[in-house]
C-alpha cells in the first residue's frame, strides 16, 4: 500500500489515541474531542481497511491482534514524525534571523536603533546583510528585507517604513550656490555611485543625458556615500530622509528629486512568519511609528 492510499489522517489519530488511552473516553480526552467523535472514526478506519481492529464482546473494548500490530506502527510513526519536526523547528529557531538591506539604510536607520532591539530580544541572533542587490526570501534563507521602493513588489508583503523621496544632492563646494537649469548639467561633475548598483548612470539616462558622466564615477559601499558627498567628491543620489540634517545645514544642495511616492518598505515573505522574523518585523514597525509621532 502507497502512503496516497493509507486512510484518513483523522481516523488514525483517534485510533493512536484509543491505544495509548485504553478507551474511547481517554481518547477524546487526548484529542479534545468527545467520545462519540472518536468511536465514529475507529469505525470509520475498520471500514476503510476491512479489518476488525477491536474485540467488542468484552464489557471493555479491546485491540485485536491485528488492531494492536496496527497501532504499534501508527504510533511509532506518529512518534517519528513528532521527533523530525521538533527536530526542524528547534534547527530553524536556532538558525540566526538573516535580514538583508542597503548598507545606506542599515547606517542611517537600522543601526542607530538596533541597540533597542537587542535590549528587547537578547535571545535573537541577526545576521544583516548590506547589500545593493534585491535578494530573494526563502525559507532558510533571508528572512526579512528592508527595501526602497513604492512596496509593490509581488509575492511579498510590505509596509512602509520610512516615506523618503530620492534626491540628487551635491556639496556646495563641488557644484556651487548658482542654478542649475537642467540634469544634462550635472554630467559634467564626478557621480557617486553605490557598489552593485547603477542608479548614477540609469538617473541620468531616464533624464534624456546620453553622453554619459563625463569627469568620472567612484563605487563605494551605501554608508560611505552621504560621507563623499559632503566632501564634495561628487553628486550623488541618496534618500532624503538621511540627509536632512544635512540639507538643512548646507552642506549638501538638492538639486533634483523624483517626483513619485516611494520610501523603505518593511518586505517579508506572505503567510506565517517564524517567531523571530515576527518579533524583528513588529519591532520595525514600533519604531517607524516612533518616527512618525517624532515628525521625522
Amino acid at each position: 500500500m502507497e502512503w496516497r492510499s493509507l486512510p484518513p489522517l483523522s481516523a488514525l489519530r483517534a485510533f493512536a489515541a484509543f491505544a495509548e488511552g485504553g478507551s474511547v473516553v481517554a481518547a477524546g480526552v487526548r484529542l479534545g474531542v468527545s467520545h462519540a467523535a472518536i468511536s465514529q472514526q475507529l469505525r470509520a478506519l475498520e471500514a476503510y481497511l476491512g479489518l476488525a481492529l477491536f474485540d467488542r464482546s468484552a464489557r471493555a473494548m479491546v485491540l485485536t491482534p491485528e488492531g494492536q500490530r496496527l497501532a504499534d506502527a501508527v504510533i511509532a510513526g506518529f512518534e517519528g514524525m513528532a521527533r523530525v519536526i521538533g527536530q526542524l523547528t528547534a534547527t530553524e529557531e536556532e538558525r540566526p534571523l538573516r535580514i538583508t538591506t542597503t548598507a545606506s539604510f542599515a547606517a542611517g536607520w537600522l543601526m542607530p536603533r538596533l541597540g533597542d532591539f537587542r535590549q528587547k530580544h537578547p535571545g535573537i541572533s541577526l545576521t544583516i546583510d548590506p547589500s545593493p542587490e534585491v535578494l530573494a526570501l526563502t525559507p532558510g534563507g533571508i528572512d526579512v528585507a528592508l527595501r526602497y521602493g513604492r512596496g509593490d513588489w509581488p509575492g511579498v508583503e510590505t509596509q512602509m517604513v520610512v516615506p523618503s523621496r530620492v534626491v540628487v544632492v551635491a556639496a556646495p563646494k563641488l557644484v556651487g550656490t548658482g542654478p542649475i537649469q537642467s540634469v544634462a548639467e550635472l554630467a559634467d561633475y564626478p557621480w557617486l555611485q553605490e557598489i552593485g548598483t547603477n542608479e548614477a548612470t540609469r538617473y541620468l539616462e531616464q533624464n534624456g543625458v546620453t553622453k554619459g558622466i563625463r569627469k568620472g564615477l567612484i563605487s563605494l559601499p551605501g554608508n560611505l556615500m552621504i560621507d563623499a558627498a559632503r566632501d564634495g567628491q561628487g553628486v550623488a543620489t541618496l534618500a532624503r530622509a538621511f540627509i536632512e540634517a544635512d540639507i538643512a545645514a548646507g552642506r549638501l544642495r538638492v538639486l533634483f528629486a523624483d517626483d513619485g511616492r516611494a520610501g523603505y518598505f518593511l518586505v517579508t515573505p506572505e503567510g506565517v512568519l517564524r517567531p523571530a522574523a515576527k518579533a524583528f518585523a513588529q519591532w520595525v514597525m514600533r519604531q517607524a511609528a516612533a518616527d512618525l509621532g517624532a515628525g521625522y
